[in-house]
């Protein structure tokens, strides 16, 4: 792997992700963790804001999110190896266009495969339960069967769903950044069942994830 060889930029979209991360990587001087914010405009502005700041050398959008039933159960971890605008298109009367689909640009891309690969390896020797696939990043959140199904057909490796990683990506990229997107499962993506979401669980594996990446990137 070809470890950053500057400071990394860590977004959350809010102050209970942000204290999370910072519990993991504790006192590494490497890191600046940053709001955000909800949404991936907000996302994508507020990260704009920090790179035109200061250097960085590495971008990663990190928080808890729902996970696939069947690619990523409540409480694990999943890195992404794409980070996708997955309602960025039109509907049409013969289903959704994505832009790439429509000619008007990409709503696909590409995380850090390498870092990607790292981070997971050695979440997996550390016991951890961790997954790989495609993070979908949504304007609204996905609350219907019907939904989902519509989500998974289209992109057949969806493992997560966000609402920040495509703008904080797009930002990077902007300024020819490698990124990467992890998300914590809290919940299931689907019919909407606050009961059943285990918020205690995503925190914790958010802190555990924030401490491999220190391990990983200080290495």
């Amino acid at each position: 792997m070809n470890r950053p060889s500057g400071r990394v930029l860590i977004m959350t979209a809010v102050e209970a992700e942000q204290q999370a991360v910072l519990r993991g990587i504790g006192d590494s001087d490497l890191f600046d963790v940053k709001l955000a914010g909800f949404g991936p405009a907000a996302a994508a502005a507020r990260t704009a804001a920090e790179l035109s700041a200061a250097s960085y050398a590495l971008v990663i959008s990190a928080g808890i999110g729902g996970g696939f039933v069947g690619k990523a159960e409540v409480g694990s971890t999943v890195i992404a190896d794409r980070i996708i605008a997955a309602d960025l298109g039109a509907e049409t009367p013969d289903g959704f266009l994505s832009v790439d689909e429509l000619g008007f640009g990409s709503s696909v891309i590409p995380a850090d495969s390498s870092l990607a690969e790292a981070l997971t390896d050695a979440m997996l020797s550390a016991g951890i339960n961790v997954n790989r696939g495609s993070i979908l990043t949504v304007t609204t959140g996905t609350g219907s069967a019907e939904k989902t199904e519509a989500l998974t057909s289209r992109i057949s490796d969806a493992t997560a769903e966000g609402m920040e990683g495509f703008g904080v990506a797009t930002a990077a990229k902007l300024w020819n950044l490698p990124v990467l997107e992890l998300r914590t499962i809290s919940n299931a993506v689907g019919p909407r069942d606050r009961s059943a979401w285990r918020m205690k669980e995503a925190f914790a594996a958010l802190e555990a994830a924030g401490n491999i990446l220190r391990r990983v990137i200080s290495e």
